[in-house]
């Protein structure tokens, strides 16, 4: 390592850690990333592949007690629960609906957006420099409403988004969407087509080529064990299949793994585990772009594998196994729609989504640890605010005037 070069090490090698190590990368420093896994093969792989720019509202927990009842009953896809799990779940959740009030999740949306404003010019850089175009569609998705009463809220809610954020999307009436969608069933109500957000075919593929650039500019992959993580009179280590290796720095992205391994030096981080599944399907059709049922708590998007469908929030314990019962029902919903054809895998693929009970990414310093770093806790956005986030931290790191606040997400504040 050159004189005065400084160095790190991350843990975690989905979307997160990947793009904090190219972020340091291109400020000069020494870059290993660790994982016990190839990158992208966790939670940065099971989803549905958006980069949602006009998501500029975090999700809040509903306060609407009709619709707590419906979830409670089991009358939703939205959220499924395992009634033995709930009192390891029950501490974070009353937060997190304590935090989504009007005014704490107005607050907690103008720091989520402030992120999600540079989500896809962050992924822009690392796509062009990875060479991944060829995984990338920038066209957007559609929300589709099945009921015509929910349409026009939802209108009207992205009509105040696009005032206040600038977001920009389309209004499909039925004929216009099955003109969009000439394979869907021709008798939809409508749909809001978000314009700016870009897709890909292959999330997992993206994050593998974002590892590739990793490597080609001198950065090293190690299989290792995070939990191994100790701190040195130099700053920490960490065991891998190569040896223990040693850095003054380390970047916990981790994402729903993190709050277990900072445990052990004193940081209690409450998060929401939210589960979700997926499955492929093909000989049936596709779709032209992906497609968010929300009257069925699902999205379908076409992959390189097929059709893909993605669930809501299932709340179970991390061990517990799989509990499809969410997947079913989209199947079911799924193939009322367009015909999908055959599973793919023989059994689904399953991850778990790290929701902090405040909706807002962890990001910075640990303030009692010199030279520990974090960046996880993003909801269901990790694979949208990334790039954004590795960015932040790694001006940070670097002693560079942030692009945005960083204090909303200060580890601290629980």
């Amino acid at each position: 390592m050159p004189d005065g070069q400084p160095s790190a090490f991350g843990v975690g090698g989905g979307l997160v850690g990947v793009s904090t190590a190219l972020h340091l990368q291109r400020r000069g420093w020494s870059v290993t990333l660790v994982d016990r896994k190839e990158p992208g093969r966790e939670t940065s792989y099971g989803n549905a592949g958006i980069i949602q720019s006009e998501a500029v509202r975090p999700y809040p927990m509903p306060r609407d007690p009709a619709v707590l009842a419906r979830i409670a009953m089991g009358r939703t896809n939205d959220v499924h629960y395992r009634l033995a799990s709930l009192p390891r779940h029950a501490g974070p959740l009353l937060r997190y609906w304590w935090n989504s009030t009007p005014e704490r999740h107005r607050e907690a949306t103008l720091a989520w957006a402030r992120l999600i404003a540079h989500a896809t010019a962050e992924h822009d850089t690392l796509i062009r420099d990875a060479h991944a175009d060829n995984l990338i569609r920038r066209a957007g998705y559609r929300l589709l409403h099945r009921d015509p009463a929910a349409l026009e809220q939802a209108i009207a809610v992205a009509e105040e988004n696009r005032r206040e954020f600038g977001v920009q999307f389309r209004v499909l009436d039925g004929r216009e969407l099955a003109k969009a969608e000439p394979l869907l069933r021709d008798d939809l109500p409508g749909a809001i087509h978000w314009l700016g957000p870009w897709t890909t075919s292959d999330p997992g593929g993206l994050v593998s080529a974002y590892a590739g650039l990793f490597e080609r500019l001198g950065g090293t992959l190690l299989h290792g064990d995070a939990q191994t993580l100790t701190e040195t009179t130099a700053g920490w280590s960490v065991d891998t299949n190569s040896g223990r290796i040693d850095a003054a720095n380390v970047v916990v992205a981790l994402g729903p793994w993190s709050p277990q391994l900072l445990g052990k030096f004193g940081y209690r981080i409450p998060l929401v585990r939210k589960r979700g599944y997926h499955m492929h399907y093909q000989g049936g059709r596709s779709l032209d772009l992906p497609l968010v049922d929300s009257a069925n708590g699902y999205a379908m998007a076409p992959m390189t594998k097929g059709i893909r469908i993605t669930t809501g929030a299932e709340l179970t314990s991390p061990d517990a196994p799989a509990t499809p019962i969410q997947l079913g029902y989209a199947e079911a919903a799924a193939r009322q729609l367009i015909e999908i054809g055959s599973r793919v895998e023989p059994e689904p693929w399953f991850g778990t989504r790290p929701c902090t009970t405040d909706m807002l990414p962890v990001l910075g310093p640990a303030p009692r640890h010199r030279g520990l770093w974090v960046n996880f806790g993003h909801g269901h956005q990790g694979f949208t605010l990334g790039p954004a986030t590795a960015r932040v931290l790694a001006e940070t790191m670097n002693g560079e005037a942030s692009s945005v606040d960083t204090s909303p997400y200060r580890i601290d504040r629980f």
